[in-house]
């Protein structure tokens, strides 16, 4: 096992083994209006909605957790199960090992052989600014060929790299590479953070480009610096252990991010809310806020792991409560969902 399948194991392992979540869940301050009136028959409610130009059962994308090690096959394929059978998204974690290793692509690739309607492809941004844009193009078309995608999503993950005993925390120029790559490229662009949150200015400038998607990825879910912190701890690096510690919260909490970003595109492309989305309560939160989409990690890594009827289990909950939530706002479709009332308290 090469370093790069040991860091990926290890991020699974230590999420699955550690409390890596943040000290405070932010969704938690969103409180839905209750209809004591609804008007409306539970099961009438449509979920349904369209995501870049793909037809989805649920406003829900299972976020890209993993792949890059022999463990993560399964992992993907049972969340692949779940995408194909409730009809919503799914992506894979970053496959920049797979173009290092071919032996890996078959981790990643497993999802192609299930019927999702919307697949997400993977790299994170540290790795475009070291490539030219003919290496972009040629690598991205590999990664997206992998999958047979549909999106592509470029992950801001400097919080990431700057805390990672091996990071590469390179970003200068990384504006006009996705510029450049959302200019040439034939497929949906999804930039997105990985737990640290999208803020006003940062939203505004990504939407002066021709990207199609923001997926906030805000404070208040997975810490990755606590992975790191996990796995320097297990190293025996005590820098990179207490700047885990010290950036354990850090980000723009998912709520603000999402409210950010909603005023910065001005409904000009679609914005993904994820960070600490547990249940379907927390999606209806984001929903009535103004998300098109929710996009949902941890909660369904376990499951994951444990296996497919676990997983089936818990996404049909998820649905399940969105559901419940929507008929006790009165809400009979998504876009009704998002005129409801709510409170920050």
């Amino acid at each position: 096992m090469n370093q790069t399948e040991k860091r990926k194991q290890e991020h699974i392992e230590i999420a699955l083994k550690e409390n890596v979540q943040a000290h405070y869940n932010y969704w938690d301050r969103i409180k839905l209006i209750h209809n004591a009136l609804p008007e409306i028959n539970k099961e009438d409610i449509d979920l349904s909605t369209s995501l870049l130009g793909k037809r989805l059962k649920a406003p829900i994308v299972i976020e890209g957790m993993t792949g890059g090690y022999k463990g993560a096959k399964r992992i993907n394929e049972n969340l692949a199960k779940v995408a194909e059978r409730f009809q919503i998204a799914m992506g894979v974690g970053s496959q920049r090992s797979a173009l290092e290793n071919r032996e890996m692509k078959e981790t990643y690739s497993i999802v192609k052989d299930y019927d999702i309607p919307l697949r997400i492809a993977n790299i994170g941004a540290s790795q475009i600014v070291k490539w030219s844009i003919r290496e972009s193009l040629d690598n991205l078309s590999r990664i997206v060929d992998m999958i047979d995608a549909h999106a592509l999503a470029i992950c801001l993950n400097f919080l990431q790299e700057t805390i990672q005993l091996e990071g590469e925390a390179n970003a200068r120029g990384c504006l006009e590479a996705i510029r450049r790559i959302a200019e040439e490229m034939d497929i949906p662009i999804i930039i997105k953070e990985t737990g640290a949150g999208i803020s006003y200015e940062v939203a505004l400038k990504l939407a002066r480009t021709k990207i199609a998607c923001i997926d906030i990825g805000g404070a208040g879910g997975t810490s990755f610096a606590a992975i790191e912190h996990y796995r320097a701890k297990l190293a025996g690096d005590w820098l990179h252990e207490r700047g885990g510690k010290t950036f354990w919260d850090w980000g723009i909490p998912a709520p603000i991010s999402l409210i950010e970003v909603l005023m910065a595109v001005r409904g000009r492309i679609p914005v993904i809310a994820s960070g600490g989305i547990r249940n379907g309560l927390d999606a209806a939160r984001a929903i009535a806020m103004g998300a098109s989409a929710v996009g949902i990690a941890y909660a369904m890594l376990k499951p994951a792991v444990e296996g497919e009827e676990r997983a089936m289990e818990e996404m049909d909950a998820i649905i399940k409560e969105l559901r419940a939530a929507m008929f006790l706002v009165g809400a009979s479709n998504l876009k009704e969902m998002s005129k409801v009332g709510f409170v920050w308290i």
